[in-house]
């Protein structure tokens, strides 16, 4: 018979039971979570590969019908390339947040195609926008950058990679293309280059060409720097303020150089444009530089200068004055210069003009006035101190001239704003004209920005480079027998140009800048300069280098006007003597009618007159660098002797297809070819014209 027991629970089985279910439940907690660890893990290394390696570097963020827009985040930069055949146009490296971490870019501004917008935090807004077309071939897209704060400082540099640069503004070593320029970042206003050698001037506008077909055009309106790393890239800078300071440029892409320019850079001015005195291109230039002890004396010099040119059989002709010369011929006989227009009737003429026929005279004046002149006194005693530029006090009840040096002496400057001034200035010289009998006026001292020099924040009316273009309006409306020392947005109007004074020597700040000088000015739409004398004037002394002389003399044969500083007689031998007029002869009968014709395609198109080789080889990508060429318009090439001692070189000749006959020696040569080791002996210099 079974043991019967009694039934009582153990405690002992239930507990190891629980213990067992426990340790299960822990395990599969903790293999749960190490799984999710991993898939985690895994996720993670996921995403950081798509960023990183997966993710592509470059995306399309706009595109037009020929070209199109690329924002490459590693390189922080945007990218224009074509959409056939993806060659790349232009690189922008976007530099005003590199701390930042750039994202995979991505369109804010909806569904609108044309537009890209985006903003990086607490920086700045970007905005690009694809404008109507200029025609079918040419795209342009406007970039506007908005910083979101004052201290923010915006700055884009272009890419000179596989790219050559134009336009710009002039440099003491002027070089073409500027990719071999080097300039330190400062404000993009026209400069004396004089005073200033390393700053810019003195003919500038807001435009670069680049050989790839591309033009960028910096809004007007806005303070800008910019800097030149040679060979590397030109970078602009906003300038930051108590105002947020944007920057705003445009992009235009066109298929070649050639039509970017046509397209975009020949309509810079939007203005109608008028020619200045062309009769001026048949006149030479002589200035004079006798003594200025006194009136009596120096108008003496001068016709004694006169009498050797006619006796040299140098006949018509310019005898141009400088400032000071000019002053103390005007105030002969103490008569002194009027402020107020009622006492005009009181100056007489002091020079009859008649005396020095067939030749003319040109006097040089500028806005300064010295501090101890009487027209200063006077305007002070009359209470016009608005004439001047001046500083307002805090509490507004009056204002004082701002004083600066001009040729070393204490002056003030003209307020070129105040009517009254103007008006005042205008008659000023039109009476010192009539006073000397002079035909050509040429007003010097309107560069830089007085207010900006003394740190001292200028007038809305005057901001930048403002002075200098109401000077020059000042100057046109005098007529057109007006010449500027400077010009920018002023291409427009009737008036030459002086060049850049230059050192007499075979460097770029000498005779080998010349030709990258006439290439850069006419490419802004300046046609009409009148080059520095032959030899250079920056040093002020005689020139007594004979192959420098011819070697000059040479080249400025075929510009505009031929302008002397140093007599031939002075100079050289009997020998030069007669090739100086062998040259002015071949510029009044070869070069003055090729003007006269590529002036008025000039007035209907707006091409340049004088042109580099690329306008004729677009795609030849050797014809981007040679500076020391030129052709006028597209049938004479002009390639001088640039280096010291030498009696060759080669020479390219542009178009393939097109025919070039050699005007020294009849031979005709293929166009799109090079002519090696061409033969040129001190007297000549090679010219070919285009032949049918």
């Amino acid at each position: 018979m079974p043991h019967n027991r009694p039934r009582h629970p153990s405690a002992i089985p239930e507990v190891a039971w629980d213990a067992r279910l426990k340790e299960m439940n822990e395990t599969w907690k903790g293999g749960i979570a190490c799984l999710g660890v991993a898939v985690f893990f895994l996720m993670t290394i996921g995403i950081i590969y798509w960023q990183v390696v997966d993710q592509p570097n470059k995306n399309w963020i706009l595109r037009g019908s020929t070209s199109g827009l690329i924002w490459e985040q590693k390189a922080h930069s945007l990218l224009w390339q074509t959409l056939k055949g993806e060659k790349n146009l232009l690189e922008i490296s976007v530099r005003s947040f590199q701390d930042v971490e750039a994202p995979f870019v991505k369109d804010m501004c909806g569904l609108n195609k044309t537009e890209f917008c985006y903003t990086w935090d607490a920086t700045a807004d970007l905005k690009i926008s694809l404008e109507p077309s200029l025609s079918s071939s040419t795209e342009c897209y406007s970039i506007n950058w908005t910083p979101q704060h004052c201290q923010v400082k915006l700055k884009d540099c272009f890419s000179m990679t596989n790219i050559s640069w134009y336009g710009g503004a002039s440099v003491s070593a002027q070089h073409w293309p500027l990719n071999n320029v080097n300039m330190e970042a400062q404000p993009f206003i026209v400069s004396s280059l004089t005073q200033a050698p390393t700053g810019y001037g003195s003919v500038l506008e807001r435009y670069f060409l680049g050989s790839t077909g591309v033009t960028i055009t910096i809004a007007s309106d806005i303070p800008i720097s910019l800097s030149v790393e040679r060979n590397k890239r030109f970078c602009l800078e906003s300038v930051p303020g108590i105002s947020m300071a944007s920057l705003q440029y445009t992009v235009c892409v066109s298929p070649n150089i050639t039509s970017a320019h046509q397209e975009v850079g020949s309509q810079l001015s939007r203005q109608r444009q008028r020619l200045p005195d062309t009769d001026l291109f048949r006149l030479p230039v002589w200035k004079y530089h006798g003594t200025v002890e006194s009136a009596a004396k120096m108008e003496r010099g001068i016709r004694s200068f006169f009498n050797k040119l006619q006796r040299h059989n140098f006949g018509e002709g310019v005898i141009m004055l400088n400032e000071p010369s000019t002053m103390l011929l005007c105030n002969k006989d103490h008569t002194s210069l009027p402020v107020m227009r009622r006492r005009l009737h009181m100056l007489r003429r002091v020079m009859d003009p008649s005396l020095l026929k067939p030749l003319k005279l040109s006097i040089t004046l500028s806005p300064y006035a010295n501090i101890n002149s009487e027209p200063f006194q006077m305007s002070l005693q009359e209470g016009k101190e608005h004439f001047w530029l001046s500083r307002h006090s805090e509490s507004g009840e009056y204002s004082a001239p701002l004083l600066t040096k001009w040729k070393g002496q204490f002056s003030v400057r003209l307020n070129v704003t105040n009517q009254a001034a103007v008006l005042w200035y205008m008659d000023r010289v039109r009476l010192l004209e009539e006073r000397v009998g002079a035909e050509y006026v040429v007003l010097e001292g309107g560069e830089g920005n007085l207010f900006m020099e003394q740190a001292i924040q200028p007038p809305v009316e005057l901001k930048g480079d403002k002075y200098i273009y109401i000077l020059a309006s000042i100057a046109a409306a005098l007529g057109n027998s007006s010449i500027m020392s400077a010009g920018t947005r002023s291409s427009h109007l009737p008036l030459f140009v002086q060049m850049n004074p230059l050192h007499s020597d075979w460097s770029y700040a000498g005779l080998k800048g010349i030709i990258p000088s006439v290439l850069h000015y006419s490419l802004l739409g300046y046609n009409f300069f009148i080059p520095d004398a032959i030899g250079g004037t920056l040093a002020n002394e005689l020139l007594t280098d004979e192959e420098l002389y011819i070697r000059w003399l040479q080249i400025v044969t075929f510009l505009p006007v031929m302008s002397f500083s140093t007599p031939p007689w002075v100079c050289c031998n009997n020998w030069v003597l007669n090739l100086t007029r062998h040259y002015i002869n071949k510029h009044l009968d070869f070069v003055v009618p090729l003007l006269v014709k590529y002036s008025k395609e000039w007035l209907s198109l707006g091409y340049p007159v004088f042109r580099p080789v690329w306008w004729l080889s677009p795609t030849e990508s050797v014809s981007f660098i040679i500076d020391d060429e030129f052709l006028i318009g597209d049938e004479v090439l002009v390639a001088p002797i640039t280096e010291q001692g030498q009696n060759q070189r080669d020479i390219f000749l542009p178009r393939e297809g097109q025919k070039w006959m050699d005007t020294n020696t009849g031979q005709v040569f293929d166009g799109g070819t090079f002519i090696k080791n061409y033969s040129v002996t001190l007297v000549d210099v090679p010219v070919f014209v285009r032949t049918s």
